[in-house]
């Protein structure tokens, strides 16, 4: 028996707002964002050009030492084209783990860090429900190492304004 993935709606709804805020940021040429009151300055989000980007950056990811030290025992992570340009996803099926993602034109919503990073969190916490509370810890944590405390500070806070736990 599986758990319910409750959360999933509140979750891909927290981090469209996020994206919009990093789009808006980039849009106005300026980093500096306000946020609920507060001035923020966002780093730059890595757009990819090609699954093989892409790939490059998980396994870059996957190998600094701060990642390995809060996931000292994770598995290599392959990257994959995707055909539908509706949805990046993760799998892993008897051990083989793969992100695929859409490299169409039209899909450059999936080519840019923070839908990589969630789909990196998915293959670093593969405890039910996929989008659950742990999922959630998951992807606040890497996104706070690998893009900074900011990145991490915002998702935590839109999670929380959607409802997620």
């Amino acid at each position: 028996m599986t758990q319910r993935d409750c959360q999933r709606a509140k979750v891909y709804a927290a981090e469209e707002f996020v994206r919009i805020l990093f789009d808006r940021a980039a849009e106005h040429g300026s980093p500096a964002v306000e946020f609920f009151g507060t001035q923020l300055t966002l780093p730059p989000e890595g757009r990819f050009g090609s699954v093989a980007s892409v790939q490059r950056y998980v396994d870059d990811v996957l190998a600094l030492p701060v990642v390995r030290q809060h996931w000292p025992q994770v598995a290599p992570l392959r990257v994959r084209a995707r055909r539908a340009a509706t949805a990046a996803h993760y799998e892993n099926r008897d051990g083989a783990a793969v992100i695929a993602v859409p490299d169409l034109d039209a899909a450059d919503w999936a080519m840019r860090e923070l839908v990589v990073l969630h789909e990196i969190a998915h293959h670093l916490c593969q405890v039910p429900p996929p989008h659950g509370p742990q999922f959630v810890a998951t992807i606040c944590t890497l996104t706070e190492l690998v893009m900074g405390p900011e990145v991490g500070h915002v998702l935590r806070v839109v999670y929380a304004k959607e409802g997620v736990r």
